[in-house]
């Protein structure tokens, strides 16, 4: 279970006030997939990463009952210096998770070849997202934060990513942010629609699909 409570977030530009989060109360249940919908801007990857604690609220707390996952497929806290073989060992060692088994399961997964034993430094955008989602994937979490998994690599890839992630889910939760709605259908079971900083929960995918259509429909939010 993740409870938010009474989250706040502004961001300050050029003495302009964007609101991203108003005050919001909402609780994700444990075991399930949550669809997080909202138009471009909304703040979706920033809730993201605000329930990931990898950015702080201006207010308010964030509950959790069990583990929460780094923004899935996020690949912005590599050391480039490091090979993909070392980061993901790292990462093994801060998970507590066992090192040889995760090394198995990226290497694999990500199709680096070669690649995985030379420095992030030199991979394509392509490449860095492979070897994130694949770690990503490595490690078991109660609750795994995704922010547009289905985007990474070519057809073949994000099948066998799609097929990964719904094994995962078996066992866990998610709170997932697409704009595919179709693959939000097939992955998730709630929904929860973020608007001029204030989020709604649906328990019923089709529902909160319907809302945040309604919402595209009435045109551009208002800025603060």
């Amino acid at each position: 279970m993740i409870h938010l409570q009474n989250i706040c977030k502004t961001y300050t530009l050029k003495g302009r006030h964007k609101v991203v989060a108003d005050n919001i109360t909402a609780t994700f249940p444990s075991g399930v997939s949550v669809a997080l919908l909202g138009r471009n801007g909304a703040g979706k990857s920033s809730l993201l990463r605000m329930i990931s604690g990898a950015m702080l609220p201006t207010s308010g707390r964030i509950l959790s009952t069990g583990t929460i996952s780094w923004p899935v497929g996020f690949a912005g806290s590599f050391n480039g210096e490091l090979t993909g073989e070392q980061n993901c060992r790292f990462v093994a060692r801060v998970y507590g998770v066992d090192t040889e088994e995760l090394l198995h399961f990226v290497e694999d997964f990500a199709e680096l070849g070669d690649h995985f034993r030379l420095p992030i430094r030199t991979y394509s955008s392509g490449m860095r997202s492979r070897l994130a989602f694949g770690l990503s994937m490595a490690v078991p979490f109660d609750t795994y934060l995704v922010d547009e998994v289905s985007a990474v690599g070519d057809a073949a890839f994000k099948a066998k990513s799609n097929r990964v992630f719904k094994e995962r889910m078996r066992n866990a939760g998610a709170i997932v942010v697409a704009h595919s709605m179709r693959m939000l259908q097939r992955n998730c079971q709630a929904g929860a629609v973020l608007e001029n900083g204030k989020l709604t929960f649906f328990d019923n995918i089709d529902d909160a699909i319907a809302a945040h259509l309604q919402n595209m429909e009435t045109g551009k939010a208002p800025v603060s």
